[in-house]
């Protein structure tokens, strides 16, 4: 063997596992108010499956309607709880709209919300648990949606869909639906008596991938003992998404601690920040963000709107972190 074709070779077997590791990642894409940056509303990931399956997990406020060119082809979309800051009350007129700190939301989705929106326009299924299904599905039917694209999964079942399953985790949070998206006279008659439809327990999702990886989506919550037994010692996610906001949820040590001893991923993303978290890309000194990377044992992922991650089956960030 000559050196040229000994080098060849070698070249080869190096590039075909790099290859083949390519194909096997799952892809974390933020959808937020800012390209580059994590801003005060952010929530919305995309989540793609290497066989191509996308979900979206809470539109929020920052994806641009049905019509935001971020989407693309969403198979699955993912409620946590109805608070118009998740399931869409209203949203940017365009992507990029007004600034990180004051993010430019004048469009209203009422009373179907931008989630019911999205799903119709892309036909995806809506997976959520507690009583909201059958209220989402409501919603598709009225907006030209099929009511059966509302799924439900309760704590301790699966759905599969696109060779991802897909489960509910409890979460300590509030659920109302308001008057706005009941809409009508009877939506006009809660808000005058200041009341709101229970919708049922809020929930956090897991996601088990095709590639192995377990992702744990926190939601809204507050510190639970159901993230130590039920999701850190069976579910055993590699890779957690966890609110970081204080006041309305965990606060920044809060939820560093939720995943050093409860949780316990390989990695983080940080969400739920309400806070203008980073500038030209780099987190601002002081931020909540800051504090919960600095009080958090694994590596945290700053999700900066439209900036592509790849995990591979362990939750170690492959590319774009």
């Amino acid at each position: 063997m000559t050196i040229r074709s000994f080098f060849s070779t070698a070249l080869l077997v190096a590039l075909v596992p790099l290859s083949v590791q390519a194909q096997n990642l799952v892809k974390v894409t933020p959808l937020g108010g800012q390209a580059g940056e994590f801003c005060r509303f952010d929530r919305a990931l995309v989540f793609e499956d290497p066989n191509g399956t996308r979900i979206l997990y809470d539109a929020g406020r920052t994806v641009a309607g049905a019509d935001d060119p971020r989407l693309g082809k969403i198979d699955v979309v993912l409620v946590s709880h109805m608070h118009g800051d998740h399931l869409g009350d209203r949203h940017n007129p365009v992507p990029n709209a007004g600034s990180c700190d004051k993010p430019d939301i004048s469009v209203s989705a009422l009373p179907n919300s931008s989630s019911v929106n999205i799903a119709v326009k892309t036909g995806a299924k809506i997976v959520t648990g507690s009583e909201m299904p059958s209220f989402l599905a409501n919603k598709l039917k009225l907006a030209g949606g099929d009511e059966k694209n509302s799924m439900l999964v309760r704590f301790g079942g699966m759905q599969t869909i696109g060779g991802v399953g897909i489960t509910t985790v409890p979460a300590a949070h509030s659920n109302g639906i308001s008057g706005d998206f009941v809409g009508q006279r009877l939506g006009e008659l809660m808000k005058e008596a200041g009341v709101t439809a229970e919708a049922g327990p809020a929930t956090g999702y897991v996601l088990k991938f095709s590639n192995g990886l377990v992702v744990y989506l926190s939601g809204d919550t507050g510190i639970t003992s159901e993230q130590k037994d039920v999701v850190g010692k069976y579910y055993k996610p590699q890779l957690a998404v966890i609110n970081i906001g204080d006041t309305f949820t965990t606060g920044p040590r809060e939820a560093a601690y939720v995943i050093n001893e409860l949780v316990e991923p390989k990695a983080v993303i940080a969400s739920h920040a309400n806070e203008v978290a980073t500038q030209n890309g780099k987190v601002i000194a002081g931020t909540k963000t800051e504090q919960f990377i600095k009080a958090t044992n694994v590596p945290v992922h700053v999700p900066l709107s439209g900036k592509t991650m790849s995990f591979d089956s362990k939750g170690k960030c492959a590319a774009g972190c």
